[in-house]
C-alpha cells in the first residue's frame, strides 16, 4: 500500500510504525526538500523502518513524501511543531562556537534534561546532525542507562560525532567510550553512577584538549528522566562534572525554575516544548527496546552482523567475574573505618551458576586490576546462553571469535537478553 503527502513549509509528516514484526515500511522523498531529526533525505531514495520507530518528516520549504507499507496508524502532517525552536538553539550554540574560535576557547556543553518521554534523545540527535552540517566535531554522551543508544542498556557512553547520523542506524559507532554501570536506572546504585559520570566527564575534557576541532564543537549531554528527589540531585552533579554552559529543559517548568535558582549566573538555562509528535511508552514496550537495543549490537541495525557462539570453561573464568556493589549492611556491622557508600563500588565474586549468570549480560573490561574496574572502560560485551554445570563450562554469544581477551574481568549486568536466533 502506498500513500503520498504533500507537505508546507515548516510542516511536518508524523509516522508511528505499528506493523508485523518481520515487515517494514519505507520512506521515499519524491519532490523538495525534507530531513528527519537534522539528517537530510536524499531524494529517491527508500529508508526503511521497522515496528516501534516513530519518525517525523520535516520540512522548511515544503516537499512531497511517499509512505510505503501497511500501518496501523495512519500518519499525520501537523504545523504545530517546536523545530523552528530547535534550529534557533542551534544558532545559538553556534554563535557560542564561533565566539570560542576566535577566543581559543572551548565550545558550549550543552544539557538536555526533561522527564520520560519528552524527546530529549531526539532534540540531542537533532542538534548534532545541525553542528556536523556546519563543519563541526561534537562530542555526544549518553547517561540514559535505560534507553541510551551509545551502546547496551545499563552503560554509559561518550562519541565523536564526525558525521550525521544515517537516518535507518543513527550515529556511527566508532570507537565509542563506553563504561559498565549495569542497571536500567541510576536508583539502584546512586554512589557508582554519579562516580562514573564524573569520570567520564573527566575522560571527555582530557579529549577535548587533544582535539581542538572537538573542544570548539563542544558536548552535547543526554539524560535520563528521572528528575524528581535524588534524579534532580544527580541533574545538578552531571551539570557540575561536565562544568555546562546551557541547559535545555523539555516540558517541565517546575525543573526549569527550579534550575534557574540553583544554577550558577553564567550557566544560562532555557525551557522549551516538547514536540506534538513525542509518543509515551509503556513498560512493555520500553522493555522490548531494551532487547532490539541489545539485539542490535551483536547482530547490527540490519540483521547484517554474525556474532560467535562458542563455550568457555570454568577454569578460564575462574576469580575473572564480579558485580559492583555489595549487599547493604548496617553501619554498626561494617568494618572499621568503612562508610556505607564504600559498598556501593566494591567489587563482589560471581559464582559459577545458572541462577547467577544464565542469559545476563558481562561487559568484558580492559583491566584485568579489581582496584581499576570502576574507572576503566570497556572492551565490549557479551551474553551468556547456557551454563553447564557438569561439563563445566558456559556458552557465550560474542560479537568477536574465540577466545576472549585473556586475564581481562568480567562484570556482571542485570540487564537480560535471551537470544530468539540462538
Amino acid at each position: 500500500m502506498k500513500q503520498q503527502y504533500k507537505l508546507e513549509p515548516d510542516e511536518e509528516l508524523r509516522i508511528e510504525v505499528d506493523c508485523p514484526s518481520n515487515e517494514k515500511i519505507s520512506v521515499e522523498l519524491l519532490t523538495g526538500f525534507a530531513e528527519i531529526f537534522g539528517t537530510e533525505l536524499v531524494q529517491h531514495t527508500k529508508y526503511h523502518f521497522t515496528t516501534g520507530a516513530k519518525i517525523a518528516v520535516f520540512t522548511y520549504h515544503g516537499c512531497s513524501i511517499e509512505v510505503e507499507g501497511e500501518l496501523e496508524v495512519e500518519p499525520y502532517t501537523s504545523k504545530e511543531t517546536p523545530m523552528i525552536i530547535y534550529l534557533n538553539t542551534h544558532a545559538a550554540l553556534e554563535q557560542m562556537r564561533m565566539k570560542a574560535e576566535q577566543d581559543n576557547e572551548r565550545g558550549p556543553i550543552t544539557l538536555v534534561v526533561g522527564p520520560t518521554d519528552v524527546g530529549k534523545s531526539t532534540v540531542c540527535r537533532i542538534l548534532l546532525n545541525y553542528a556536523v552540517r556546519m563543519g563541526r566535531r561534537p562530542v555526544y554522551v549518553d547517561l540514559d542507562v535505560g534507553q541510551g543508544i551509545i551502546s547496551v542498556p545499563g552503560s554509559l557512553g561518550a562519541l565523536l560525532v564526525e558525521r550525521h547520523a544515517s537516518i535507518e542506524e543513527g550515529f556511527s559507532q566508532n570507537s565509542p567510550l563506553v563504561y559498565h554501570y549495569g542497571h536500567i536506572t541510576p536508583k539502584p546504585n546512586l554512589v557508582l553512577y554519579n562516580q562514573l559520570v564524573s569520570r567520564i566527564a573527566d575522560v571527555v575534557r582530557e579529549r577535548l584538549t587533544n582535539n581542538r576541532k572537538a573542544e570548539v564543537s563542544g558536548v552535547v549531554i543526554n539524560t535520563c528522566g528521572w528528575v524528581r528527589g535524588e534524579g534532580y540531585n544527580q541533574i545538578k552533579h552531571i551539570a557540575q562534572a561536565f562544568e555546562v554552559d546551557v541547559i535545555i529543559v523539555l516540558d517541565q517548568e517546575r525543573i526549569y525554575n527550579d534550575l534557574v535558582k540553583d544554577m550558577p549566573k553564567f550557566v544560562k538555562v532555557v525551557w522549551q516544548p516538547k514536540s506534538g509528535g513525542v509518543v509515551s511508552r509503556s513498560l512493555e514496550q520500553r522493555d522490548s527496546l531494551r532487547d532490539a537495543r541489545v539485539k542490535q549490537y551483536f547482530y547490527g541495525p540490519n540483521g547484517n552482523l554474525f556474532p560467535h557462539s562458542f563455550d568457555v570453561k570454568f577454569d578460564e573464568l575462574k576469580e575473572r567475574i564480579f558485580k559492583i556493589g555489595a549487599p547493604e549492611l548496617p553501619a554498626s556491622c561494617l568494618p572499621l573505618g568503612m562508610k556505607i557508600t564504600d559498598n556501593k563500588t566494591k567489587l563482589v565474586p560471581v559464582s559459577l551458576s545458572p541462577r547467577d549468570l544464565l542469559n545476563h549480560i558481562l561487559a568484558v573490561s580492559f583491566t584485568s586490576t579489581v582496584d581499576e574496574a570502576i574507572t576503566t572502560n570497556v572492551a565490549g560485551f557479551i551474553v551468556v546462553t547456557a551454563v553447564n554445570v557438569e561439563e563445566k563450562k558456559v556458552t557465550v554469544l560474542c560479537p568477536q571469535p574465540r577466545p576472549l581477551p585473556d586475564g581481562t574481568l568480567l562484570l556482571l549486568s542485570d540487564i537480560k537478553f535471551v537470544d530468539s536466533a540462538m
